[in-house]
């Protein structure tokens, strides 16, 4: 694959061309070709010598004679892309990581789309499988996070996955990659594809080097507990990063929040202000997100609370009961009815915080129930009509 050049001259002209385009915008780089060292040599040269088709500054220009000028200045680097793009494997790779790095960091914030648009140029235009992708899609990633806008950039943890076999990438380079996707996805507030992404990254870490992500364990946590969408966390508890953390406060945190009740919340805060507030939680919404947890957790265990069990499990008045049965049902988590005569709640589906071995059995009891029920309604009917 490429990038189209309609252009009906030889490479090496189309590089002589290129230098005498950069010299004229003022660059030190001279306008002949190099006598050894071939193409590569030559686009090595031009490459470091771009600045000044990007930095042409067009503060104070019209409108219309600016979008000639962007259009110009994607022309003349598309034409250095498609050169690139026809150097051998073993060739390409120095100097496309020197070109992005050109385009991620000159005048971050200025021109994202032209930035974007060549990096996608490139990124495309290589074959599927070559590893130097890896180096143009982080610098997408990195230039899209600037400008809102990861939207338009792959980030489908399928295809991340895909790519991240494809390119062959080490521990490393496949924690950074994503690591960065993670961010971007944060800081475009798309924080259900974020916390995946993040539970990925953690996963692909093992017993030896689990030590090395504690802060992106600490901050995965610190995440989901802020998330007002998330309510069960009993999946980070796996994780060997996470596992890590054994022992220290933001991991008791998590096991309250995955298991206990409000009234363990409540404790570990009265000894633990501080440290909640460092770790920029909300208190008030930290009681908010347990009252339901600790309800779901009733819910699964009793069919009927009544309301003077609720008053006192969930620290609220008796005014607030039936507002916060409202609020519940409304995550979906917890799905009752209120009878206001007998002042109790009847449950008749409740997820359940944490899905063990004893759930499992649960589930397992729950379905031969049902085959040996389905089995005597068949059973019944044959009875009734033998043909059936």
């Amino acid at each position: 694959m490429s990038v189209p050049a309609f252009i009906d001259i030889t490479e090496e002209d189309q590089a002589s061309e290129l230098r005498a385009y950069l010299k004229c915008k003022g660059a030190d780089i001279s306008e002949e070709n190099c006598a050894e060292g071939g193409l590569h040599v030559d686009l090595a040269q031009i490459i470091e010598a771009c600045d000044v088709c990007l930095k042409d500054d067009d503060k104070g220009v019209v409108a219309h004679s600016r979008c000639i000028q962007t259009e110009h200045v994607e022309s003349v680097m598309n034409s250095i892309v498609s050169l690139l793009l026809i150097l051998e494997t073993e060739k390409q790779e120095a100097l496309i990581e020197s070109l992005c790095e050109k385009l991620v960091k000159f005048r971050e914030g200025e021109r994202p789309s032209l930035r974007m648009q060549l990096l996608s140029n490139l990124f495309h235009g290589m074959d599927e499988n070559t590893p130097v992708r890896y180096s143009v899609f982080c610098g997408l990633i990195k230039v899209a996070a600037t400008c809102n806008a990861i939207a338009f950039i792959p980030t489908d943890l399928d295809q991340v996955r895909k790519w991240i076999t494809d390119w062959n990438l080490n521990t490393e380079k496949k924690h950074t990659l994503l690591r960065l996707v993670y961010e971007a996805l944060v800081d475009c507030k798309k924080g259900e594809a974020a916390a995946k992404v993040m539970v990925e990254l953690l996963g692909s870490y093992t017993e030896d080097n689990a030590s090395q992500a504690r802060v992106d364990a600490h901050r995965c946590i610190v995440r989901a507990l802020k998330d007002p969408n998330t309510f069960l966390f009993d999946h980070l508890l796996a994780l060997k990063p996470v596992r890590f953390l054994e022992g220290e406060l933001i991991h008791d945190l998590l096991t309250i929040f995955v298991s206990a009740k409000l009234a363990a919340y409540v404790k570990f805060y009265q000894s633990n202000k501080d440290f909640i507030d460092s770790l920029g939680l909300s208190h008030e919404q930290n009681m908010a997100k347990m009252r339901l947890l600790t309800f779901m957790g009733m819910a699964v265990e009793f069919k009927e609370i009544s309301f003077d069990t609720m008053q006192q499990e969930l620290q609220v008045g008796a005014d607030d009961v039936e507002a916060f049965v409202i609020d519940a049902v409304r995550t979906k988590m917890v799905y009752c009815k209120i009878d206001q005569t007998q002042r109790k709640v009847v449950v008749s589906h409740s997820t359940h915080r944490t899905f063990g071995k004893q759930q499992w059995q649960q589930l397992h009891d729950s379905l031969t129930s049902w085959k040996a029920n389905l089995a005597t309604v068949k059973t019944s009917l044959q009875t009734l009509s033998p043909s059936a």
